[in-house]
């Protein structure tokens, strides 16, 4: 329900989708901004309103807050943008939910894995994450 949400506010807006990764308490994206950028927090908006309503419908808890906080950055390197669009992909390994992340259905890794040209693969494989500093309150 949250990815289709996700996709569907995300085009909406207008933002071009390059990586995500949906977890059970959190996410991450990294998209080109349409020509305004100023929609990201409008999108971000309709999609946790719409997400919670729906989360709550389901778990019969009318009214409980389900999205706290988000953060964006505006990425403007390439040695920035390379290795955070390798952690997006492989943030379920990250957080131990997986092994392989292209094994898993609610992130780009396997879609990165058919689509990219082997070389711009192996170009962003080739980047070390563990020095990220990416804003996520859900490290292991």
């Amino acid at each position: 329900m949250f990815c289709r949400l996700f996709f569907d506010c995300l085009a909406e807006a207008g933002w071009d989708l390059h990586a995500w990764a949906v977890l059970s308490n959190h996410y991450h994206f990294i998209a080109s901004s349409p020509a305004d950028p100023n929609t990201l927090r409008r999108m971000i908006s309709k999609l946790h309103t719409l997400s919670a309503r729906n989360l709550n419908a389901q778990d019969h808890q009318s009214g409980r807050k389900v999205w706290f906080q988000y953060f964006d950055s505006h990425i403007t390197f390439t040695n920035s943008y390379l290795p955070r669009l390798k952690y997006v992909h492989h943030n379920p390994v990250h957080h131990g939910v997986i092994v392989c992340a292209e094994n898993y259905p609610w992130c780009s890794a396997s879609w990165f894995a058919r689509t990219a040209s082997p070389g711009f693969r192996k170009t962003v494989e080739g980047f070390k994450i563990n020095a990220i500093s990416v804003k996520d309150d859900f490290d292991p």
